[in-house]
């Protein structure tokens, strides 16, 4: 059982297709290391919550419809770059993959949506544990609906993970809604995007190209309300706002091309530090009480997390040492 990782789209992991995982067996000697685009991509995604700090009078809606449309043309000049037209083409030709791609259109929106909120909001805490939470949600529905097998220790996580949950229940619930519809739409994103045989950021691309409309619709809404839209009135916010393309692009770029270099259950592992320094941004620079629940819960968490990791190790050391035998 591999943990499945997903790339991050600004605050949200997209799920990487087989088409884009890295084969170690493939990579020739003295291939480069993946090890810097993986950190830079997810150093990126964990300062994320600094950078939507600086748009937190935009409303949420709106900036969803402005990062849309200013993330399309990035995306489509990285294809361009990259030569994935034909990927694009042949999957928008694609009548099955268009239909699942409209969904999972829906579930990336829903989840950048409520992570832009929870930030503005001063949700660090629950933002946080919904990314904690998705690798171990992305286990179970492996097992559900892929038929994948769990191991007695990857069990045991899921049952901490479990328990972190009811902890919320018990002292969080207010919040408890953010990290489940974070760390679900993040899974069920991820289970839809495996089904299709497109590449993460071709599937993105096209993902923008069918919310294009709807996010059109929206910043025109915006612009034409009593309360009107800062963009193109602050020069600054409007500036802001036009380099979310950017910070959704690139991060998207990083990930990719990590995940072609490196060892799959390795690149899972470094998933953890964008939620992680999510966490300490809400200790440190955002300021948020830490409540007993929340910590209760942090706290089985990252006890889940390590049996998780601790059960992946050791399927990677006796895959080696049985393929030395």
């Amino acid at each position: 059982m591999v943990m499945r990782t997903h790339d991050q789209a600004g605050g949200d992991h997209a799920h990487q297709p087989d088409g884009d995982r890295a084969d170690p067996a493939a990579q020739p000697a003295g291939a480069k290391s993946g090890l810097p685009q993986a950190l830079g991509a997810y150093l990126i995604w964990g300062l994320l919550p600094l950078y939507l700090m600086l748009v937190k009078e935009v409303p949420a809606f709106e900036f969803v419809g402005w990062r849309i449309i200013w993330t399309l043309p990035f995306c489509l000049v990285i294809v361009a770059v990259r030569g994935q037209f034909p990927a694009l083409k042949e999957a928008l030709f694609n009548k099955q993959n268009l239909a699942l791609l409209t969904l999972s259109a829906a579930l990336i929106a829903t989840n950048w949506l409520v992570y832009i909120w929870a930030i503005a909001e001063g949700e660090i805490y629950a933002a946080s544990m919904g990314y904690y939470l998705n690798p171990l949600l992305n286990v179970l529905l492996g097992t559900l609906f892929l038929g994948e097998r769990l191991s007695r220790l990857q069990w045991s996580a899921v049952a901490l993970a479990s328990l972190a949950v009811a902890a919320l229940l018990a002292g969080a619930v207010t919040s408890l809604w953010i990290s489940l519809t974070l760390a679900g739409s993040f899974g069920l994103y991820g289970l839809v995007r495996k089904q299709i045989g497109v590449g993460s950021l071709p599937g993105l691309t096209i993902e923008t190209m069918i919310l294009i409309l709807p996010s059109l619709a929206i910043v025109g809404y915006f612009a034409q309300s009593p309360a009107g839209t800062v963009f193109g009135n602050d020069q600054f916010l409007t500036i802001v706002i036009i380099f979310s393309g950017i910070v959704t692009a690139i991060p998207l770029l990083l990930f990719a091309v990590a995940a072609r270099r490196m060892d799959y259950s390795t690149l899972g592992f470094i998933q953890y530090l964008a939620p992680s320094m999510v966490f300490i941004l809400g200790l440190t620079v955002f300021g948020e009480e830490l409540k007993p629940a929340q910590l209760g819960s942090f706290m089985l968490i990252w006890s889940a997390i390590a049996l998780f990791v601790w059960d992946l190790l050791q399927q990677k050391r006796r895959a080696k040492q049985q393929a030395s035998a």
